[in-house]
């Protein structure tokens, strides 16, 4: 799973180019190709602007947007990268996809937009929607620090969830191939509560040992890459361990897999990798099955 062509999609109010520098360490990594996109979308506009939809402001965005991408790509001409640039009209959903295809990326990059509570539960957010669909790569990127203007680099320290899922063992791949970038990789799994055998303290250390061995497992894998790798066990609820273990091991990204296009539950309830990306305070790279 090399990094070769990179999607960063902005709307410019929730990230920046300073975000897209901090991705430019993944040069060591393979990466070549900075595709840039954004999107305009219709009827959000109009509903800020509350005149309805215009042309003219739709011009006026882009022009806008056309500026701040000649700027952006002047200075990753200068590093050495090939930059392409989409500002597209419509849905953000369908033209991240679209254009995450046509350009065969390895990694989309999107920020996490803030959403009022009535609409997520309705409407589910646009980046889970993105990332249920998507069969690429997806990083939900946050910015660790309010000083925005030097934002660590995610990929030093990753904290690899790991369910055993076909996912999780991409993300492994995926791992390997950032070893001369990352300092460290935490690798975690949460088991739940409910999935102990038994109720004895020997049936429960049991079940810690299995998963520990497990856990060893991967990091042999990645420390035979020559990335430094340590192994935790936690009790709970998914996502919110995770969490947890993330500020614990001063994890600068965590790495998860998802289901694909999972299932009504996952959907609808909330499975632990829209959690994740909606609600952690972390860059969040989701990685889809084959």
């Amino acid at each position: 799973m090399k990094i070769k062509k990179l999607l960063f999609v902005t709307k410019f109010e929730e990230l920046w180019f300073d975000a897209l520098e901090s991705l430019m360490e993944l040069r060591k990594a393979d990466l070549e190709h900075v595709v840039l996109l954004n999107v305009i979308e219709r009827d959000k506009v109009a509903m800020r602007r509350g005149t309805g939809y215009q042309k003219t402001e739709e011009i006026k965005l882009r022009e806008k947007a056309n500026i701040r991408f000649i700027d952006w790509a002047e200075h990753l001409f200068e590093q050495g990268m090939e930059v392409g640039a989409y500002i597209s009209v419509g849905s953000l959903v369908k033209q991240v996809n679209q254009a995450a295809t046509k350009e065969e990326a390895d990694l989309i990059v999107i920020g996490r937009p803030k959403k009022g509570r009535l609409e997520q539960l309705y409407s589910g957010s646009d980046i889970t929607e993105i990332i249920r669909r998507s069969m690429t790569p997806v990083l939900v990127y946050k910015y660790l620090s309010t000083e925005s203007q030097s934002p660590e680099q995610p990929s030093a320290r990753p904290l690899l969830a790991t369910d055993w899922s076909q996912a999780s063992r991409r993300a492994i791949e995926y791992l390997k191939n950032l070893k001369k970038i990352v300092e460290e990789v935490h690798v975690i799994h949460v088991a739940d509560e409910k999935s102990l055998k038994g109720d004895s303290a020997m049936m429960v250390q049991k079940t810690r040992k299995e998963a520990r061995g497990k856990l060893e497992d991967i990091c042999d894998i990645l420390e035979a890459e020559g990335i430094q790798a340590r192994p935790h066990v936690y009790i709970g609820s998914a996502a919110t361990e995770i969490e947890k273990a993330a500020q614990e091991c001063q994890a600068t990204m965590i790495i998860a897999g998802t289901s694909g296009k999972g299932s009504w539950k996952e959907r609808w309830i909330g499975g632990t990798s829209k959690i994740l990306a909606e609600k952690s305070v972390f860059p969040t790279l989701l990685i889809p099955p084959e």
